[in-house]
């Protein structure tokens, strides 16, 4: 289960996810305990759907379980009874959900990554304002794309914030004690995946501030937290750690930080909600593409799809589940 909450980031570690844990219930108590509550019930029925026992060990079916949680959580209102049971029941859909996205993914050798999740969420907030039950907040979320707006200049406090929120954004959270706890995480399990996470985080401050986005969205961490999740996928989990793959894991990072509005406004009429697929959409795209890049994969195009060139996390046996096979 803790391992479940590690996996959010790659890390196969029950130390990283007890940390990470920690840094929910420091933002929120009712966040802390959907996250966890959220990665038990996703290893359960996983463990009761007889899925492989290394699969399950290694956490890989409690993170999308756990984001699942969350997401209803932010959403719907965690203080009400109603938000709690259709979190509980989303927790098991996922798990069947993330059966059929690895078993559609592994014709082309593919990660499932946060796809189950991303699917999942996006389908409850679309009709969520159709149930009166399950909505709580009256009248549609709705809206229609709008220009930014707003300074563009960050300040030396923005940009400290952006950093650490760009981590913690990953599970909803905005409070930037959170993002330095799940930082010290990560260079817990790794420290490669710590500074990878470091890079990730400061592309996107800096794509974004390139590009013109407003301080406000910068400094809250919403546009960078799916630069921080591809960089770690590209560099150090789907692809080995070296200087190619880093600066290669950098781009993407740009690009991904680029694409969150894209999609946001793309989402515009169920709330703009960006979920995790700027970092779905690009990290797939570059790992295809990889497949081109001997410099990238190695001399040898036909590397086994269970067998990732050099994990971050500890167990070998973890990065294979993530990429699909049973």
């Amino acid at each position: 289960m803790l391992r479940g909450l590690a996996q959010v980031m790659f890390l196969d570690s029950a130390w990283s996810g007890a940390v990470f844990g920690l840094a929910l219930f420091t933002a929120d108590w009712r966040y802390g305990a959907y996250g966890v509550g959220g990665a038990a019930l996703g290893t359960g029925a996983a463990c009761l759907l007889g899925v492989a026992p290394d699969r399950v060990r290694a956490g890989l079916e409690g993170f999308n379980s756990c984001l699942i949680a969350l997401c209803f959580a932010v959403f719907l209102d965690a203080r009400r009874p109603a938000t709690a049971l259709l979190a509980a029941a989303a927790c098991l859909v996922v798990t069947v959900v993330t059966a059929a996205v690895a078993q559609l993914l592994h014709v082309w050798d593919m990660p499932t990554l946060t796809l189950p999740y991303c699917l999942l969420a996006g389908a409850v907030t679309v009709a969520a304002p159709a149930f009166q039950r399950i909505w709580a907040h009256g009248g549609s979320v709705a809206a229609l794309p709008h220009a930014a707006s707003g300074p563009t200049g960050l300040r030396p406090f923005d940009v400290a914030g952006a950093f650490l929120r760009n981590l913690s954004q990953v599970f909803f959270m905005d409070q930037w004690y959170a993002g330095a706890l799940l930082l010290a995480g990560l260079f817990l399990a790794s420290r490669a995946a710590g500074w990878v996470a470091c890079c990730g985080s400061a592309t996107g401050i800096l794509t974004a501030w390139a590009l013109g986005a407003p301080a406000a969205r910068i400094a809250d961490g919403t546009m960078g937290y799916n630069a921080v999740l591809v960089a770690l996928a590209l560099c150090g989990v789907f692809l080995a750690v070296t200087r190619a793959t880093l600066l290669y894991a950098l781009l993407g990072a740009a690009t991904a930080t680029a694409l969150t509005p894209a999609v946001a406004a793309l989402l515009a009429p169920s709330g703009g909600h960006a979920f995790t697929w700027p970092f779905v959409l690009t990290a797939l795209g570059f790992l295809l593409a990889a497949r081109r890049f001997p410099h990238l994969t190695g001399p040898s195009a036909d590397r086994a799809p269970d067998r990732p060139a050099g994990p971050l996390r500890d167990d070998r046996g973890a990065a294979r589940g993530q990429l699909g096979s049973a």
